[in-house]
C-alpha cells in the first residue's frame, strides 16, 4: 500500500510539484494564473489531518474505487494526500537551483523539457532524495490511519489484532517494524545523497 502510494503519489507529485514552480513568476514558464490555482488547491487540501481527508473523500472514493473499505479505498485518497504532499516539497526543493545554470541552458538553446530533465531535477537530486524518505515516514502514518477503515497493512494489522484485542505485544511489534522500516529507508537515502556528494566534490 506505502509502496504503491509513494510510485504514483510521487511521480504524480513531481510533476505538480514542476509545475508549481515552473509557472512561478520568472521561471520556465511562468503563469500567475495556473500557479495561483495551483497553490490554492495545495494549501486547501495539505493541512487537513488525514483521518479526516479519508471521510471527506469516502463519497468519491466510492465513485472511483466503487467501495469505501478496504486497501483500494485507502490507496486513492492516500495517493491524493501523497501528491499534493509531494508537490510542495519538490518545489521547494527546486526553488534553491541557480538560476544562472537554468539561464545557461536556455541560452544554449535547451527547450523547457530538456532543462527539467537535464538540469533543474539532477541540480536538486540529492534533497529531493531525501525529501521522498522525509514522504515514506508520511506514508506510513497515513497507511497507519487507513487501518481505520480496513486499509490493510500494518496500520489494520497493529489495530485489529492489537488494540482491539488487548493485546500490546502485537501493537509494539508494529510499532517497532515500522520505526525499523524508516531507518532502513532514511540510512538508504543518506547513503545515496552521501555517495552523489563524493562523487561530485
Amino acid at each position: 500500500m506505502v509502496l504503491v502510494t509513494l510510485v504514483i503519489g510521487g511521480f504524480l507529485g513531481l510533476v505538480l510539484g514542476i509545475l508549481l514552480y515552473g509557472s512561478r513568476p520568472g521561471n520556465l514558464f511562468e503563469n500567475a494564473v495556473l500557479y495561483r490555482i495551483l497553490s490554492v488547491i495545495v494549501n486547501v487540501i495539505r493541512p487537513i489531518p488525514f483521518i479526516i481527508f479519508l471521510a471527506a473523500m469516502q463519497p468519491l472514493t466510492i465513485k472511483v474505487v466503487g467501495t469505501s473499505i478496504g486497501t483500494a479505498a485507502a490507496i486513492f485518497p492516500m495517493v491524493i494526500m501523497c501528491t499534493v504532499a509531494t508537490s510542495r516539497l519538490v518545489e521547494q526543493n527546486l526553488l534553491p537551483v541557480d538560476p544562472g545554470v537554468i539561464e545557461a541552458a536556455r541560452a544554449m538553446g535547451a527547450s523547457r523539457f530538456t532543462i527539467i530533465r537535464t538540469v533543474l531535477i539532477p541540480e536538486a537530486l540529492s534533497p529531493l532524495i531525501l525529501a521522498y524518505a522525509f514522504l515514506f515516514v508520511s506514508l506510513l502514518d497515513m497507511s497507519a490511519m487507513a487501518g481505520y477503515i480496513g486499509g490493510g497493512g500494518l496500520g489494520n494489522f497493529a489495530i485489529a489484532y492489537g488494540y482491539q484485542k488487548f493485546d500490546q505485544t502485537v501493537t509494539w511489534t508494529a510499532v517497532i517494524i515500522m520505526i525499523v522500516l524508516v531507518q532502513v529507508v532514511q540510512a538508504i537515502a543518506n547513503a545515496i545523497v552521501k555517495h552523489r556528494q563524493r562523487r561530485f566534490s
